[in-house]
């Protein structure tokens, strides 16, 4: 049994983050995770990362991606192909599936500035590229130090 906790006592304190109050609660809420199809997150530079998912039995056109507002989705739908549609394909008889073929919808929250830049597949591996672009009006920059101030001189 999972322990809940109530997080509402603490929504005072989120004024203008009620985005990250309401990602606690979702991840607060029991048995709703879903944990298909397995995925890696890798950070392949200072501001690169991918996204791998394992998506066997799913091609290219089974698989919609979509961003936005800060969050990327991927949907996989498998389409049952039935007598009707294709008459020489028959039904599949399973002794043991190991493989799913489930649809699913997979979401992840992205940070301030990260885009993504693309997706591509590989031997059953969905791999989605991210990277972080931070305008330069929000980099740090170093401050010199001069001898004297400028706003108390007199000249």
């Amino acid at each position: 049994m999972r322990n809940t906790t109530d997080f509402s006592p603490l929504y005072r304190s989120f004024i203008g983050f009620d985005h990250l109050a309401g990602l606690i609660d979702k991840a607060s809420q029991p048995g709703k995770q879903s944990s298909y199809p397995p995925y890696n997150i890798e950070l392949l530079a200072e501001n690169q990362y991918r996204i791998t998912m394992a998506v066997a039995g799913f091609s290219e056109q089974d698989i919609d991606i979509e961003s936005k507002d800060n969050s990327l989705i991927i949907i996989g739908t498998k389409q049952a192909i039935n007598a009707e549609q294709d008459p020489t394909k028959r039904p599949r008889q399973f002794l043991h599936q190991g493989i799913a073929e489930r649809n699913f919808e997979r979401k992840f929250q992205l940070g301030e500035h990260v885009k993504v830049i693309g997706a591509f597949m590989e031997n059953g591996l969905l791999h989605v590229d991210l990277e972080r672009e931070v305008p330069e009006a929000l980099k740090p920059r170093k401050i010199a130090i001069n001898g004297k101030s400028l706003l108390n001189s007199t000249s």
